[in-house]
């Protein structure tokens, strides 16, 4: 439940955030300077036509990136999952989604979501470069090989091809958290019926992969090859961090499996009635408790959205303190901040709204309120788990 830092907005597509980190942007500068001399080499034009075309084709590398991670977005709200938003980073990309999948088919459907829109992107712009220069001139491209005109567009189609062609195979390997130890988790947790064993089958060998990438790095930093061995490295401890995380979270939620929401809420929640009007809201429950949220729920206690103080003192200050809470309320807020009672408690470990709020609101099958479940009661709860011997 720790929050990444805030990215920076690109864009949005389908309503998806699409943002960078800051190591973004180093990535950006060391695909440029790694491309730079190699396309000048091969391209025989003046430098500011080979600098332009390598931050165009490194820029569509990222796009590239972009359209792999919306292929798994896509699916997954098709599943019923909501994405809220794509980030890029040093190694890649990110697809934030509310929950885990919930079956074997929706993990392997969205997994391999990803590679399929990659595999997209290989046969047009192979088809492209093949209807544009023909298969010889195309391999020639490949090499890079100097002794052969290769015009700036070649280059950068041609580029871009062999990368995310290096991009599918590379997500296809079945170790964990790449698409393939997804795909391969999928698959034992079809097979088997049991989720942690998939999760540890495809942890296991992603960890196995981290330490021959390692190797690699090694042995690339002793050939001179700093740069590119150093990035093995630095790719082959996220990858090997990550499967010892799903191991232990595994373990973990072996030990939680049993433990619901009603296990651990409070079943004793301070709410807001909607038609409290809003100036006795704000001196009954917000300066009295000094809290800076409250849920609000109607006349039969159904849950119906978060009220927050801001919202509150703007209409005192336009003089509505008259207006009942409902007036304003943030009911989208309130949908995304609900969680019914009978949950198990391994749901709230990737809530980002459980991290964002700092709780969420425990409700039966009706909707009406029962019980708040907070990070502290989570944190509690999973630090005893932690410490208490497996039987």
């Amino acid at each position: 439940m720790l929050r990444r830092p805030g990215s920076i907005k690109l864009l949005e597509v389908f309503g998806i955030r699409i943002g960078v980190d800051v190591g973004w942007f180093l990535a950006l500068f060391i695909v440029i300077l790694w491309l730079s001399p190699s396309f000048r080499n091969t391209l025989h034009s003046s430098d500011g036509v080979a600098y332009l075309t390598t931050v165009i084709s490194a820029l569509l590398f990222f796009l590239s990136l972009i359209v792999h991670e919306l292929g798994h977005a896509l699916v997954a709200r098709r599943q019923g999952i909501e994405v809220r938003n794509i980030r890029l980073f040093l190694f890649g990309g990110l697809t934030q989604m509310s929950r885990d999948a919930n079956t074997a088919g929706e993990e392997f459907k969205i997994a391999v979501a990803g590679p399929l829109a990659t595999l997209g992107m290989v046969v047009v712009f192979a088809a492209i470069d093949l209807a544009i220069v023909g298969p010889t001139r195309l391999w020639h491209a490949f090499l890079l090989d100097s002794t052969v005109k290769v015009t700036p567009v070649l280059m950068s189609l041609s580029w871009l091809l062999l990368m995310n062609l290096i991009v599918l195979i590379f997500n296809l390997v079945p170790a964990f958290p790449l698409d393939g130890g997804r795909i391969a988790r999928a698959v034992v947790w079809r097979t088997t019926g049991d989720k942690r064993k998939g999760t540890r089958a495809a942890a296991t060998v992603g960890q196995g992969f981290a330490v021959l990438l390692a190797g690699v790095g090694i042995f690339l930093m002793l050939r001179g090859a700093s740069l590119g061995g150093l990035w093995l490295l630095v790719l082959a401890f996220l990858l090997g961090s990550s499967a010892r995380g799903a191991m232990l979270q595994t373990a973990l939620t072996a030990r939680i499996e049993r433990i619901r929401v009603a296990d651990i809420m409070d079943r004793q929640p301070v709410a807001i009635g909607s038609h409290t009007a809003v100036a006795q809201a704000l001196d009954e429950f917000f300066l009295r408790y000094g809290w800076s949220w409250f849920p609000v729920i109607d006349d039969v206690g159904h849950f119906i959205g978060i009220l927050r103080q801001e919202r509150l003192q703007e209409a005192v200050d336009r003089g509505e303190g008259w207006l009942t809470v409902d007036a304003v309320l943030d009911s989208d807020e309130g949908r995304k901040s609900s969680v019914n009672e009978d949950r198990p408690l391994t749901e709230l470990l990737s809530s980002e709204t459980l991290g964002r709020l700092g709780a969420l609101m425990a409700v039966d099958g009706e909707g009406v309120l029962r019980g708040v479940v907070t990070v502290e009661q989570v944190r509690r709860e999973l630090q005893s788990a932690f410490s208490t011997p497996a039987t």
